[in-house]
């Protein structure tokens, strides 16, 4: 049986409600509501994209291979946007694995279908071209990030961008997808945790993560923060 069902609210992907309600129902018979599985896979790295992916709720991590077999976060993507953003790029693979960090659901539609609608340049592609400059920013901030900054720091920042596309404080998280995240040992994950408790920014206990003092959080974030967060807020 499908997962995927028919569209019948509107919706909360903010690239979607930004569009005009004419431009919006265009785009409906080829919207289906899909549920985001905690830690599953929707796209994997070098295969071909036949979906896109505009969450409305809950959040998809990019992940790039290291040497050892591992993967390192490089990417988030939430509400705001949309996962499959090589497809309308032109390319038809995917550059990274894409995997559900936050359940939720989104609106899947084909790739082919998304191609075909943003040939032009309407309204869906204006608004794509801006999210891709978006994202570009939070990738390369990213990557500097993971690169210079200390792990409190990188953890804080971390913990901020999910809170931002999931809206609430508190969401699942394991210490191995934290490792992953963050591109560092589990020990190293626990021992920033441990001190992010012991200040009280948050509460972290058998796969539950709570953040208590978003302030607080802000405070210990590198700028990293501040400068990923300005292009989510202003992407449309």
């Amino acid at each position: 049986m499908s997962r995927t069902t028919a569209l019948r609210a509107p919706p909360t992907n903010r690239l979607l409600a930004a569009l005009s309600q004419d431009e919006y129902q265009k785009l409906l018979p080829d919207l289906k509501e899909f549920p985001l599985i905690f830690g599953e896979v929707i796209h994997r790295q070098g295969a071909l994209v036949r979906h896109v992916y505009f969450p409305t709720s809950g959040i998809v991590s990019l992940l790039a291979d290291v040497d050892d077999g591992g993967t390192l976060e490089v990417g988030i993507v939430g509400r705001e946007g949309m996962a499959g953003m090589s497809v309308f790029m032109g390319v038809k693979t995917s550059p990274n694995r894409v995997l559900v960090q936050g359940a939720g659901s989104a609106l899947r539609m084909k790739a082919d279908t998304l191609r075909g609608m943003t040939d032009n340049d309407g309204s869906l592609s204006r608004l794509l071209r801006r999210y891709s400059y978006s994202l570009w920013v939070q990738l390369s901030q990213s990557s500097v990030c993971n690169l210079f900054h200390p792990i409190d720091a990188r953890l804080a920042r971390w913990l901020l961008m999910t809170r931002d596309r999931m809206s609430t404080n508190e969401f699942p998280i394991t210490q191995e997808l934290l490792s992953s995240m963050l591109g560092v040992r589990r020990e190293a994950v626990n021992q920033a945790a441990g001190r992010l408790q012991q200040e009280r920014l948050i509460s972290y206990t058998r796969g539950a993560l709570t953040i208590l003092k978003p302030a607080g959080l802000t405070a210990l974030a590198c700028k990293c923060y501040r400068i990923i967060k300005k292009e989510y807020d202003s992407v449309l």
